[in-house]
């Protein structure tokens, strides 16, 4: 198997919901004719949205369960402020701030976002991982 991830899948309660979230924090859809689901090119991977029920039910799981999931998905920034920023723009696109930024012990910045489905995005700034310019970053050895 090769090291990379193509497509992370959240499974969400309310399909329009979640596109409309994703939407306001300015995401652009891709593969606009799909119906059922909903694609945004995320760099050089995708983030899918996809009905919970559906989801469960194609991994041959129970859909039911919640609170914590054990994953947490991340956005780094160029900035410390851009930390806020964002925080600030999920925050009035619909989501919720589980924990505000603050520094933290690695040498950073971050905070946590929570979409409306209880999917948690940290957003740091880590002056240790540059971001280039396409958006990617790349870990130090």
């Amino acid at each position: 198997m090769e090291q990379r991830i193509s497509l992370v899948t959240l499974g969400v309660a309310d399909l329009a919901r979640a596109r409309a979230f994703y939407e306001r924090l300015g995401w652009r859809r891709a593969m606009k004719g799909a119906e059922g689901v909903v694609f945004f090119q995320a760099g050089c991977m995708a983030l899918t949205l996809y009905p919970r029920g559906e989801l469960a039910a194609d991994a041959n799981m129970s859909a039911e369960g919640g609170g914590f999931r054990g994953i947490a998905l991340a956005y780094n920034t160029r900035s410390r402020t851009e930390v806020d920023a964002v925080l600030a723009e999920a925050k009035a696109a619909g989501g919720t701030i589980p924990k505000p930024a603050r520094d933290a012990v690695w040498g950073g910045y971050s905070g946590y976002f929570a979409d409306p489905d209880g999917f948690l995005w940290e957003v740091a700034w880590n002056p240790g991982f540059g971001i280039a310019a396409d958006g990617s970053i790349r870990l130090p050895e």
